[in-house]
């Protein structure tokens, strides 16, 4: 589909962003103490949608990715207005899941997004357990998928291991043991064919952000202020997920009382790529309840 044509504008801090007018497709930052938190907006609709990605963010963040964001959420553009959020271009050492929630609050707030539909995938799931506990007001309905609510085995395993080859500059295995760990066999005979040139694109300048990001998952607890969310929840993650430990999914869904459990057999962390109904999922809950 042609998306058309794309108006440049400047923002306060000289920085350009373009806006294309189909979509009201924008990619824009806001300023956040010292720092940016860069984020693309799409879509028609009055209610408000944001996304919070998982760990990838730490690689690269949104900026630059409009056009397949919008294609990727493009189920949601005729009903929403989709927010797709990075963490701080600049996070402090030692920063948790808890203070990228306040840090998304305090954006949600500057820019005048008011109760917003919170969808968390992963990483982004533990950071929208901490925005509905302890911003209730900023969360009229929340989607956490292939997420957990306190650290287990597993993820310290999987996380520390990953933080061990990012310290050691071991950008292909990384990324490889990433895909291996987050997709069925199925889907991965896809990728592999591509695993001898992983390494030679996309490689971030520096993994301080990985680094940050990645530390703050086997850290990750909000396990005990779950039962105080009272929004409705959709909880929806794979059955054999590999990265954050099988039954996550359901310890979320049995703590938070107005909540939904969705759980796919067979597939693992990337069950929001290779579940085809995954997206249309989280659509009819947000539409229909």
């Amino acid at each position: 589909m042609a998306i058309a044509s794309v108006v440049w504008l400047r923002s306060e801090d000289g920085e350009l962003y373009g806006v294309f007018m189909f979509f009201g497709l924008e990619e824009n930052s806001i300023s956040l103490e010292h720092t940016s938190m860069d984020y693309v907006a799409f879509g028609q609709g009055e209610q408000s949608l944001v996304i919070l990605p998982g760990l990838s963010d730490g690689f690269k963040t949104v900026k630059g990715q409009a056009i397949p964001l919008l294609l990727y959420y493009r189920q949601f553009a005729k009903s929403f207005r989709v927010y797709v959020f990075s963490r701080k271009r600049t996070l402090t050492k030692n920063c948790s899941t808890r203070e990228m929630a306040k840090d998304q609050n305090v954006a949600l707030e500057k820019l005048g997004i008011e109760q917003p539909y919170v969808m968390g995938v992963s990483q982004g799931g533990m950071i929208a357990q901490h925005l509905a506990i302890d911003f209730p007001g900023s969360v009229k309905k929340l989607v956490i998928a292939v997420s957990l609510a306190k650290q287990n085995k597993t993820i310290q395993r999987v996380v520390n291991s990953w933080i061990q080859m990012a310290k050691v500059d071991n950008y292909q295995l990384l990324v490889i043991d990433t895909m291996e760990k987050t997709f069925t066999d199925k889907q991965l005979k896809r990728y592999r064919p591509f695993y001898p040139i992983i390494g030679r694109i996309g490689k971030p300048e520096s993994f301080t952000r990985f680094l940050i990001q990645a530390s703050a998952c086997p850290q990750h607890d909000a396990y005990q202020g779950l039962e105080t969310i009272l929004c409705p929840t959709l909880v929806i993650g794979g059955e054999c997920d590999r990265v954050v430990g099988k039954g996550t999914s359901q310890e979320i869904a049995a703590r938070i009382k107005h909540s939904q459990l969705v759980v796919y057999g067979g597939l693992g962390h990337g069950a929001y790529e290779e579940e085809k109904d995954f997206n249309q999922q989280v659509k009819r809950f947000l539409v229909c309840t």
